[in-house]
């Protein structure tokens, strides 16, 4: 039996969705936050009901995940500032509450590509994908990478035109080496045990909620609009179709800024 908070999220999900055709307010403005809370306790009872622990487990590191993602989309809407890919309209007023708003929104982020990916674990998808071959990560290539990353960071903000798409592997290429280097959890440590499966979980992830974002964000009425150099013009609800490739890595970018962050707390 589904626990009961994992009812709820369905229920919520649900009404919701009746909602998109009703604009009974002020739900209909408050969606995204409601939605995305409904689909992670969803979730979440989901990942218990397979027998998995689940993060709502430990409610206080799930609190901690909750601020942390709020933090880590301010970053991006700070870098959005010079890059200018996506813009909101029809947004909550006044001004502060349109922030407050903005905030719980982002607080979901983590949570929900994090509950997603312990999903696709407990289900064994990817399992047995491993690589044939080890490969020994040298101090010279985790430098370039690193290198990489700074160049993915800057290269945006100040070619916004040409290099926009960098921002998505950015913290990946910064953080990731870090994290490998101090002993957490990392992609390049995964990549050297030539174990795929959180790897590509956590791509997965990316992708799965990438398309309800972007499905979810088609129907409301506060939402956001790309404006893409290039690439702009065929497009799946909103985003671009090539944009989606960019959740993949997105989750990896976000497994690796979570993982520097709490790893240099477990440190302190």
């Amino acid at each position: 039996m589904l626990k009961w908070y994992g009812i709820v999220g369905l229920v919520i999900i649900a009404l919701v969705e009746v909602n998109f055709a009703l604009k009974i307010e002020p739900f209909a403005s408050w969606y995204f936050p409601i939605v995305w809370f409904g689909y992670i306790l969803f979730v979440d009872a989901l990942i218990r009901q397979l027998g998995k622990k689940s993060l709502m487990q430990k409610p206080k590191h799930f609190l901690a995940l909750i601020i942390l993602s709020a933090a880590f989309w301010w970053i991006f809407e700070f870098i959005n500032g010079s890059i200018r890919n996506w813009s909101y309209a029809n947004v909550v007023e006044p001004e502060w509450l349109g922030n407050i708003f903005g905030t719980i929104s982002f607080s979901t982020v983590l949570p929900a590509v994090f509950e997603t990916y312990y999903l696709l674990r407990a289900v064994h998808i990817f399992d047995h994908f491993r690589l044939k071959k080890p490969h020994k990560i040298t101090k010279p290539e985790l430098s370039l990478m690193f290198l990489l990353g700074m160049f993915c960071l800057i290269a945006p903000i100040v070619w916004p035109k040409y290099f926009f798409p960098l921002v998505w592997l950015s913290f990946f290429f910064l953080l990731d080496p870090i994290n490998y280097l101090e002993g957490r959890p990392s992609i390049i440590k995964h990549l050297k045990d030539r174990r795929l499966t959180i790897p590509l979980a956590l791509f997965a992830a990316g992708i799965v909620c990438g398309i309800l974002w972007e499905f979810w964000n088609f129907w409301a009425i506060p939402k956001w609009h790309y404006d893409v150099p290039f690439v702009g013009v065929f497009k799946i609800f909103e985003m671009p179709m090539l944009g989606y490739l960019g959740y993949g890595p997105f989750a990896w970018e976000l497994y690796a800024m979570y993982n520097f962050v709490f790893g240099f707390r477990q440190q302190k």
